[in-house]
């Protein structure tokens, strides 16, 4: 049997298994887990955890928390247990491979002091599908919808704990109606951007259960500086140096 290859995301920091077979790190797992790092946890479960990128960041960054991570794919949900194993985190995380929309019979409400999740950003039936089943899963949402993932996570979430997502600006708006609606008030907003002089095309939404209403918005994030290189947030996020 074939034992898969690694890439580190920056020297000495997260391994995780060789992009292919379906699977992508994408910058917007790294990014969630940054903008969700900001909060202490405890108990963290990450739902439609797809190979495990957001529960292997945010173990890293809150050392005392545990996490549990529901997928649906087993394929996905096995890169998850191998991408774990290889930071040294199975003594913290447990992957479930089922299905979030039976919440209620995975674990027990009120559970978590974090939930997080980069759910799939289009409609069903909405623009190209992948003929790769992984990636199709995780590109729109066939099995699972907006809906779905805000329920599941209001049920997860204790009483003043805090949930937290990445999404498209298209859907901002009935992303934040969404959330309301589930019981999980939006907190904290900070839109993202290749630079900042362009459109965001991803955002990052904190909510909490039980909060009060009242939103920040914080200073987006652009990603390159106007010449094209990696701004110094950038920098920080992936352990870069900054340049002189």
């Amino acid at each position: 049997m074939t034992q898969p290859e690694y890439d580190d995301l920056w020297p000495g920091g997260p391994r995780f298994v060789r992009s292919g077979a379906g699977f992508a790190l994408g910058t917007d797992s790294v990014l969630l887990a940054d903008f969700a790092a900001q909060r202490r946890a405890r108990r963290i479960a990450d739902l439609g955890c797809g190979a495990g990128v957001l529960t292997v960041l945010l173990l890293r960054a809150l050392e005392q928390a545990a996490a549990v991570g529901i997928e649906l794919q087993p394929d996905a949900a096995q890169l998850a247990r191998d991408n774990i194993r290889a930071n040294g985190l199975s003594d913290r995380a447990q992957i479930l491979c089922a299905d979030l929309r039976a919440h209620r019979t995975l674990l027990p409400a009120g559970s978590f002091d974090l939930v997080v999740a980069n759910p799939p950003y289009f409609a069903a039936g909405s623009g190209y599908t992948s003929p790769n089943p992984m990636r199709a899963h995780a590109r729109d949402e066939r099995t699972c919808t907006m809906q779905d993932i805000c329920a599941a996570m209001a049920y997860l979430t204790r009483w003043g704990g805090s949930a937290a997502l990445v999404h498209r600006p298209e859907r901002l708006s009935e992303l934040l109606c969404t959330l309301t609606a589930a019981g999980l008030e939006p907190k904290r907003l900070r839109t993202v951007a290749y630079k900042a002089d362009a459109a965001p095309n991803l955002v990052l939404v904190e909510a909490r259960r039980g909060g009060k209403p009242g939103l920040t918005v914080s200073p987006p994030l652009a990603l390159c500086t106007p010449d094209g290189a990696d701004s110094d947030e950038i920098r920080r996020i992936y352990h870069r140096r900054t340049q002189p």
